[in-house]
């Protein structure tokens, strides 16, 4: 199991310290380095910023937003940055859900998520192939454009450069059951957003067909600190905010996920307390058992055992969300230790 680190998307401002965490990931002999985006900073120009100031480690977007770019201008950002950093770009990819689409990106929430995602990447694949102009008469994309309002003077391309991996890495951030089934058959990986290594039967019968390359690469907060509780309030935070502000009461993905992963009471009562403005009550409704399960929280050898069990599943990269170089270095020397 490989280690990744995840610096997530910028809150008010830039974040000074990601330049010298990704440098200190590398050191450490970290395999890779992940941005987001939500609807503030963009994931490529932080990851262009990363790829200048670094040599090895790979860069991956967890997740860029489909809605926010034009399949073709996704795959122009991923073969420009693949060129720039020597190869090290690997391309995630997440639809997000109806309150950012249609709020932030004033564009329709797809009703057929599965087909949408399937196009998006078949056009970035062609792209990235480079072995004929682009075509697609799709339901959500359509190359060349074919819409009512169309001139009928669009062209079919090609990319003038020419990408420098036509296999690069495209991995999905997906949570239904249906979505990552298809993801093991249209892509490289996949960007679980809560994986819990007590709980392998949740996406067990999603991932029936995996091959042996494919990559499962979930996100986890860690943190070693003495006191359990303490360390798991930044997870039960990040999760208030997900499941109870994250998308429409009756349509969250975050709080559906959490609810098949056995806490669908739990889920609910979080929604309504953060919708009704109860944000501190929600952050304190999330379960501890929930937030330990999906994070790696505690003393050094707490975190010891409980490695383990993520080494013993299917993950193949765990991608580690933590500011803390000394819990980065004891994770290392942890996997390292049992490699």
């Amino acid at each position: 199991m490989r280690l990744g680190l995840a610096l997530g998307y910028w809150g008010r401002g830039p974040n000074p310290d990601h330049v010298p965490l990704a440098q200190e990931a590398e050191r450490l002999g970290y395999d890779s380095v992940w941005t987001a985006e939500s609807w503030g900073s963009d994931v490529f120009t932080p990851l262009t910023w990363l790829a200048a100031h670094t040599s090895r480690i790979k860069l991956g977007t967890a997740v860029a937003q489909m809605a926010a770019r034009s399949p073709t201008t996704t795959a122009m950002h991923a073969l420009t940055l693949d060129h720039l950093s020597g190869g090290r770009m690997m391309l995630g990819l997440g639809l997000s859900g109806p309150q950012v689409v249609e709020g932030w990106y004033g564009r329709p929430f797809p009703k057929s998520p599965l087909t949408a995602t399937r196009e998006y990447v078949d056009v970035v694949r062609q792209v990235l192939s480079r072995e004929a102009p682009v075509e697609l008469n799709g339901r959500f994309h359509t190359h060349p454009y074919q819409g009512p309002d169309a001139t009928g003077l669009g062209k079919p391309l090609k990319p003038i450069t020419h990408p420098l991996r036509p296999e690069l890495p495209i991995l999905l951030g997906a949570e239904g059951p249906k979505n990552i089934a298809q993801t093991t058959r249209i892509a490289d990986g996949w960007l679980p957003l809560y994986w819990s290594p007590l709980r392998p039967d949740v996406y067990e019968a999603s991932l029936t067909d995996v091959r042996d390359d494919f990559l499962i690469a979930p996100m986890a907060q860690a943190r070693v600190c003495d006191d359990v509780s303490e360390g798991l309030l930044p997870v039960k935070t990040m999760l208030g905010f997900y499941i109870g502000g994250m998308g429409h009461a009756k349509h969250n993905f975050h709080a559906d996920l959490m609810a098949r992963m056995g806490y669908e009471e739990e889920a609910r009562r979080i929604q309504r307390l953060f919708l009704e403005g109860r944000r501190e009550e929600a952050v304190l409704a999330v379960p501890d058992a929930f937030a330990d399960e999906i994070s790696l929280v505690g003393p050094r050898e707490r975190i010891a055992e409980r490695l383990e069990l993520w080494r013993k599943g299917p993950v193949t990269d765990l991608l580690v969300l933590s500011p803390d170089r000394h819990t980065l270095q004891v994770l290392a020397e942890l996997n390292e230790a049992s490699t």
